[in-house]
Parts: C-alpha cells; structure tokens; sequence
C-alpha cells in the first residue's frame, strides 16, 4: 500500500486508537460537538474554499505556498467534518438521571477524598466530552470504571502504574455547581 495515506503499522491489539468507545454523551457535550461541525461546515470550508480559488487563479500551483496551504487546511477540516458527522450519527445522548442519584452513574459529579485526604473532584462523561481543566474523565477510564454503581461512603480501588490508589466516595451530585 502507498500513498500519503500510508502510516506505520501498527498491531491492533495493541494500539489505543483501536480501544472500544463508549457512545454515551451529555446533552451539552452533543450540542457543542453539533456546533463545531455547524461551524466548520457553514463557516470555515466556504471560507478555505475561497483561499484556495483565490489562490489557484493566481497561476502556477506547484510554487504556491498559499495554495498548498490552503489546500492542506481544506483537506484536514473536510476530514474533521466528515469524522464529527459519523460521530454525531453514533452518539447515544443521556438527558435523563439515573433511577437511582445516591449512586455513580454516567454524568455524575463525584469527590473522591485519598488515603492522605486530598480530594478529587471529577465528573464522569462521554469520550468525545473529557477535559482535563475541568476534570471531567471519559466513562471509559479505569478511574470512572472503579466509581461506577458505587455509593456514598463506598471504597474504590484502581489499579495505576506505581500501585493500586484507594479512594472514598465522600460526595455524588448530578447537577453542575
């Protein structure tokens, strides 16, 4: 296989882009991916669209950064639009509680406090919605996975590189705030 497609191999089993995906999202996470591909899509292609015309009637391509530029910068966010569509058509929105909010579920805000009483504050989300400012971790993640179906007051131990971390379940909210 050649072309400018071509990548390394790399072995299935072992590669993390391979790993499953939850297709769960937060009502907010999808309406923030919906607007990103909203706005590459009426926005930022119609725009690199006219660089790249622009750009071309100017004469010999081969020699033109601003084309080839340009050109990239079209390629990568068709791509990006491409991808947000299939994504987007995958997703499985949760705009409800669980039946029961005394447990950790798929949206919780949870505070986790260590063996040494430091606490963390996280929130579990979707794949496409983590963001490490804000901590909020994919449901996918060893840590979202030992809190899950867990209770107030409840141990959890996950298993990291330099041991096994325990933690307490000192607060579960479902609400932002």
């Amino acid at each position: 296989m050649q072309g400018r497609n071509m990548t390394r191999w790399r072995d299935p089993k072992k590669d993390p882009r391979q790993e499953k995906k939850s297709n769960l999202i937060t009502p907010q996470g999808y309406d923030r991916l919906q607007g990103i591909h909203d706005h590459l899509s009426r926005v930022k292609r119609p725009q690199l669209s006219a660089k790249v015309g622009e750009a071309a009637a100017l004469g010999d391509r081969s020699e033109n950064a601003d084309y080839t530029y340009n050109k990239k910068e079209l390629n990568r966010v068709i791509a990006r639009i491409r991808y947000l569509r299939k994504r987007l058509d995958e997703l499985q929105v949760v705009d409800r509680l669980p039946a029961d909010t005394g447990k950790v579920y798929f949206g919780a805000f949870v505070i986790l406090e260590d063996d040494d009483g430091e606490e963390l504050s996280i929130r579990l989300v979707g794949h496409d919605e983590t963001d490490t400012t804000k901590h909020w971790i994919s449901i996918d993640a060893p840590l979202a996975q030992a809190t899950l179906g867990k209770a107030l007051d409840d141990d959890v131990v996950v298993a990291a590189p330099g041991g096994e971390t325990h933690y307490v379940i000192t607060a579960i909210d479902y609400a932002p705030g």
